[in-house]
């Protein structure tokens, strides 16, 4: 039998969105009972037993609603397993890793979560959104970087690393 699990994302323009459906469809491949919610309507942690958060990152930054929900459910994610992603570098950079912000470092050292894993992110002139996002869409980092084999081999590791459930 599977465990509960949980994958919630921070998306700005749907690529972490995209992330997350995915991880979800995998995690389902291999049995699990999977809820992807954007992380703004995850009223409660508690059927889950395990959590899968994403954050687009932007100027080294996680969406703060994110980060709101990462310190609004310490104590409770601490008694789970919890893994983190981050998604958004494009261009020359999008196969680099990004560090976590300060707080949300602090954070997932109090979880006892590991470092986020890094995805390349996409940038395209119909989702973009904010001047800056806008005008780059247009220019040479515009496309989309996501790398979907890794995401998959990702969550299927995840997926081995959640213990069955017996009954």
């Amino acid at each position: 039998m599977s465990r509960k699990v949980l994958v919630a994302y921070a998306s700005k323009m749907g690529a972490t969105a995209g992330i997350a459906e995915a991880i979800g469809a995998e995690l389902r491949e291999h049995g699990h009972d999977v809820d992807v919610l954007d992380v703004t309507q995850v009223h409660t942690i508690e059927p889950y037993q395990a959590v899968v958060l994403g954050s687009a990152i932007y100027i080294r930054r996680w969406r703060r609603e994110a980060v709101h929900f990462l310190r609004a459910n310490v104590d409770e994610l601490r008694t789970r397993q919890v893994w983190l992603f981050h998604s958004g570098p494009v261009g020359p950079d999008k196969d680099q890793d990004q560090q976590m912000p300060p707080a949300v470092r602090r954070l997932a050292r109090d979880i006892g979560a590991t470092p986020a894993v890094t995805f390349a992110g996409r940038l395209e002139p119909a989702t973009a959104k904010g001047f800056l996002a806008r005008r780059l869409a247009k220019g040479n980092l515009a496309g989309d970087s996501r790398d979907w084999a890794k995401i998959r081999a990702w969550a299927a590791d995840i997926s081995t690393a959640i213990p069955a459930t017996r009954h």
